[in-house]
C-alpha cells in the first residue's frame, strides 16, 4: 500500500473509532509513521484528507452494496441493499454519521450531485427503481426523488436509532425499517 492510502486508511480507521472530530493531521501521521508535515504532500488540508476518506467509502460501499442479493426478485434486491446500508450505518455509526449528516464542504448535494451517476452508493437504489418503472412494478415517476423518499426513511429511523429514541433491538428495527420501505413503496406501485 502506497503512503497516500495508508494516510487515508490511517485516518477512516480514527474517524470509525472515535469520530470525525477525532481525525487530525498529527494523529493521522503518528498512524502512519510520517510526520504531520509529510501528509500535506498528499492532502493540503484536513478538510481534503477527510474528503478522501468520503470518496474513498463511497466507491468502497458501492462495490459491495448489492451483493446480498445479486439476482432474484425486484423487491428482494431492494430489501438486500436497504440491508446493506442498515450493515453499514448501524455497524460503522461515526463513519455513517460523518458521511450522511456531518456538514462537509464537498458532501454531495439532492439534486444535482446525484444525477447521472453522481454518487455511486445511490445510484445502486436508483437503477433499481428505474429498472422497477421499466417492468411495471413501480408506477413512472422521477427516479431520483422515489429513490430519496426510500433512503430518507430509512435514514430518519437509523438517527432516532443511534439516538437512543428507539427502543427495539436490532432484529426488530430492522424488521421496521423493512416495514416502512414497504410502505412507501406501496404507495409507488403500478
Amino acid at each position: 500500500m502506497q503512503t497516500g492510502e495508508k494516510i487515508v486508511e490511517a485516518a477512516r480507521g480514527i474517524l470509525v473509532s472515535e469520530g470525525a472530530q477525532a481525525v487530525t493531521m498529527r494523529r493521522v501521521a503518528e498512524a502512519v509513521g510520517v510526520t504531520a508535515m509529510a501528509i500535506y504532500k498528499h492532502h493540503r488540508n484536513r478538510e481534503a484528507l477527510l474528503g478522501a476518506v468520503a470518496d474513498r467509502t463511497f466507491r468502497d460501499l458501492a462495490e459491495g452494496w448489492g451483493t446480498r442479493v445479486p439476482e432474484g426478485g425486484w423487491e428482494a434486491r431492494v430489501d438486500g441493499l436497504m440491508h446493506d446500508f442498515l450493515d453499514f450505518a448501524l455497524g460503522s455509526p461515526h463513519l455513517y454519521a460523518f458521511l450522511m449528516t456531518d456538514r462537509r464542504e464537498q458532501a454531495r448535494r439532492f439534486p444535482d450531485d446525484f444525477k447521472g451517476g453522481g454518487s455511486p452508493a445511490f445510484d445502486r437504489l436508483v437503477e433499481l427503481v428505474e429498472e422497477g418503472m421499466r417492468a411495471g412494478v413501480l408506477r413512472e415517476d422521477d427516479p431520483l426523488e422515489v429513490s430519496l423518499a426510500m433512503t430518507s426513511s430509512t435514514q430518519g429511523l437509523v438517527h432516532l436509532y443511534l439516538g437512543g429514541r428507539i427502543g427495539l433491538p436490532e432484529t426488530e428495527f430492522r424488521a421496521l425499517c423493512a416495514r416502512m420501505v414497504g410502505r412507501i413503496l406501496d404507495g409507488v406501485r403500478a
